[in-house]
């Protein structure tokens, strides 16, 4: 299949990947897009398990703009100490909070430039809350989405930038979210950084890039 250009060979780990995943669940448990919002600024070098264990608390606590922006960072800091980097994480969420409320009327914006203005929201969370709340075609890049998309010579693993533009090129925003889902899932069942046989891999085995070892998938 080495003759295959990088749009055919998408095609073909698309429908890998619509074979064995379908259209996964968002890993993070929300109910609105504020709750989502919080949840994806703990996810930061978090996994999405342990958020998930955190944020019931915290959203009993201050689930709501509102509620948040009347706390102070010290007040949210021990509640979310799990999922590590807490002192920041406290900030971004009672910012963001205090922003939403002073900016946009108590409601989550829904433009890219609006939400990476709030405390602690990058590109990447940004792409989260505008694809899974409310719908906008995006591609959130995370570590899974990046290493892979390099392991399978769709993009050059230069930089998470470039890898968003190069997979937003190889499939059409209509699939952003569900492949974004999958490939996220794929690489933590299938795909793994560490210790993966890339012969027993279903895409790797077809397309997973030779290293300096020789291996695939290196």
């Amino acid at each position: 299949m080495s003759g295959m250009t990088k749009r055919e060979k998408a095609a073909r780990i698309g429908e890998i990947l619509d074979g064995l995943l379908g259209t996964p669940e968002i890993p993070l448990d929300h109910s609105s897009p504020f709750e989502l919002l919080c949840a994806t600024i703990l996810s930061a070098q978090c996994r999405d398990e342990r958020v998930n264990k955190i944020t019931p608390a915290l959203f009993r606590m201050a689930g709501a703009p509102e509620r948040m922006a009347r706390l102070e960072p010290s007040d949210v800091e021990p509640v979310i100490r799990p999922c590590g980097l807490a002192p920041a994480k406290a900030k971004s969420l009672v910012g963001s909070a205090r922003r939403i409320l002073e900016l946009h009327g108590g409601e989550v914006p829904r433009t890219f430039e609006e939400l990476e203005a709030l405390p602690g929201v990058g590109h990447k969370t940004a792409s989260v809350v505008m694809c899974h709340a409310f719908g906008v075609p995006a591609f959130p890049v995370d570590t899974h989405i990046h290493r892979l998309a390099a392991r399978w010579g769709l993009s050059d693993g230069s930089s998470v930038e470039k890898t968003e533009r190069d997979l937003k090129k190889l499939w059409p925003p209509e699939e952003w979210e569900k492949r974004h889902l999958q490939i996220i899932t794929f690489g933590r069942r299938f795909c793994p950084a560490r210790g993966h046989d890339p012969d027993k891999c279903p895409v790797c085995s077809l397309f997973g890039r030779k290293g300096a070892s020789g291996k695939k998938g290196k």
